[in-house]
């Protein structure tokens, strides 16, 4: 560049762009593609299957499996797989299904409940498996078709202990009120109860599983920008970066099983109040 050119704004602009390239190299953010990935297989077909969806098939196919070799051949005395599957039936019937519905309905509805907490669980599960690296639970579809599972089943609990309009009153009409308050009651209490529920079911673990995701996405990202990217003196901070990766992993371990318990919970809940509906 001639000295004269250096006074010129743009080839000023076009030194300080360089120098902070040289420093500190390039970070390129996520693009959409990386959260809606393009068809892996049978692309162009109804059945086409991305990432995600083959993530679901294989951990769908893992919880199955585990089931299958947990239970081929019970023992009075489990051990061993068997022993940790019976773990984790055990605590979904005492501590949600009878802590919520009692032992009677508990056990009624324990089939459902169950296979809702463990297929939260290990959907969930793969978003700390390398390779995998997240949960088909952090894109909308399957939570809504969970959220509709429990959806449905809690309404049909109801309407059919009480027939469908005496449940619709139940759960909508707030008894002992002024007359002329219903007109602002009786909305509320609808959308409470038919529109939030599932909504704020899919709602909330979808937000939870996809900004895991997005966490880990960007300390372990950040630890290869530091180590490979940028100039000598910032590789100092990618033990920091790598051990804060390491760190929200565990804590996603911990949001993993939370999820599903949460979800598994307030579908007991609701399934509770749509059995008392006429004590509201």
């Amino acid at each position: 560049m001639e000295p004269r050119d250096r006074g010129c704004p743009a080839a000023r602009t076009r030194e300080r762009t360089l120098s902070v390239t040289t420093l500190a190299g390039e970070f390129h953010a996520p693009s959409l593609q990386d959260f809606f990935p393009p068809a892996l297989l049978f692309e162009g077909t109804p059945f086409e299957l991305d990432r995600l969806m083959l993530i679901r098939i294989i951990m769908a196919a893992v919880l199955a499996a585990v089931m299958l070799l947990a239970f081929r051949s019970p023992r009075l005395v489990p051990r061993g797989l068997q022993n940790v599957a019976e773990i984790g039936l055990v605590f979904v019937r005492e501590q949600i299904c009878e802590e919520i519905l009692g032992k009677e309905s508990g056990r009624k509805y324990f089939p459902l409940i169950a296979t809702i907490f463990f297929t939260v669980l290990f959907l969930n599960f793969s978003s700390v498996i390398p390779f995998l690296n997240i949960s088909s639970n952090a894109r909308v579809g399957m939570p809504i078709v969970l959220a509709a599972i429990a959806y449905i089943a809690f309404n049909y609990v109801g309407i059919r202990k009480y027939g469908f309009w005496r449940y619709m009153r139940s759960s909508i009409v707030v008894p002992n009120v002024p007359i002329a308050l219903h007109v602002l009651l009786i909305p509320i209490e609808f959308i409470s109860t038919f529109v939030l529920r599932p909504f704020t079911l899919t709602v909330r673990l979808m937000a939870n599983m996809l900004s895991g995701h997005i966490m880990l996405v960007l300390f372990f990202s950040a630890t290869q920008f530091f180590l490979f990217d940028a100039v000598s003196w910032m590789k100092i901070f990618s033990p920091f970066s790598l051990l804060a990766g390491f760190g929200f992993t565990l804590f996603e371990l911990l949001v993993v099983f939370l999820q599903a318990y949460v979800f598994a919970l307030l579908t007991a809940v609701y399934i509770s109040l749509a059995q008392h509906a006429d004590s509201h």
